[in-house]
């Protein structure tokens, strides 16, 4: 990708969540036999909203159609922490997407974080994500160290699903769901790697705020290497960015 992702730059963070719901529907209409890879965060939170209202809006038959053929598969979950449990990413799923949509469960899948040993479920994850051909359609947010998924730098472009230590960076982004305490987010995750990320056929990489302005600037502009995971993102084909005027303030020079 020598001339950088597409860009598609909009006003505020509510236009972007309305694009990026718009292209995941139509993607589901284009390509309803290809898994979606999503992501879960504060940026993907008002996605998820957006994608529920436009589906809420189709007639019901292609609304039921829909519902029968999704196949998704999330990035990452914390290892140790219950499913049910309200801070988990499978909480986060259920609440905004599985129940919106009236999906099956079953059908929203992510790796097992409570399973005896996260390694195994590691490779058994990545495993499965192949048996289904492969993801489609990426979404990603971007980390204030540039990870995606849970990539911490430094993170080859060829790291596969693991089970990864989570950085200082991570754990103080994502204290909010824990109290603003984080020492209390756990320490360790399964993610899927840079190599199945660089897999998917097409990928959003969805960035809002101020706050991501200088890493995007730097995953952007500068050359791809292990300290800035989502920089490896230049050498896929088919990257889509769609970021707010706040997170583009210093990308764009």
């Amino acid at each position: 990708m020598p001339s950088g992702p597409t860009l598609l730059p909009l006003g505020n963070g509510a236009a972007v969540a309305d694009a990026v719901a718009a292209r995941m529907l139509l993607d589901r209409r284009r390509h309803p036999d290809r898994p979606l890879g999503l992501a879960t965060g504060r940026t993907m939170e008002p996605v998820y909203r957006r994608l529920a209202a436009r589906v809420a809006d189709l007639p019901a038959a292609e609304a039921e159609v829909l519902r029968r053929g999704w196949c998704s598969f999330n990035l990452d979950a914390y290892v140790g922490l219950p499913p049910a449990d309200p801070r988990a990413f499978a909480a986060e799923m259920e609440r905004l997407l599985v129940r919106p949509l009236g999906l099956d469960p079953r059908r929203v899948r992510l790796p097992d974080g409570l399973a005896a040993d996260p390694e195994a479920e590691a490779r058994r994850y990545a495993e499965a994500v192949a048996t289904a051909g492969g993801i489609g359609l990426l979404l990603l947010g971007l980390g204030l160290n540039g990870h995606v998924g849970f990539n911490e730098p430094p993170c080859l472009a060829t790291a596969p699903c693991r089970v990864v230590a989570l950085s200082a960076t991570t754990r103080r982004q994502n204290a909010g769901a824990f109290g603003g305490d984080p020492a209390a987010v756990p320490a360790r995750a399964i993610t899927l790697g840079m190599a199945e990320i660089l897999a998917a056929e097409r990928i959003l990489l969805v960035v809002t705020g101020a706050a991501k302005a200088t890493i995007l600037r730097r995953c952007l502009r500068e050359p791809p290497g292990p300290e800035r995971p989502a920089s490896w993102l230049q050498h896929h084909p088919d990257v889509t960015l769609i970021a707010d005027a706040t997170a583009l303030g210093a990308a764009d020079g």
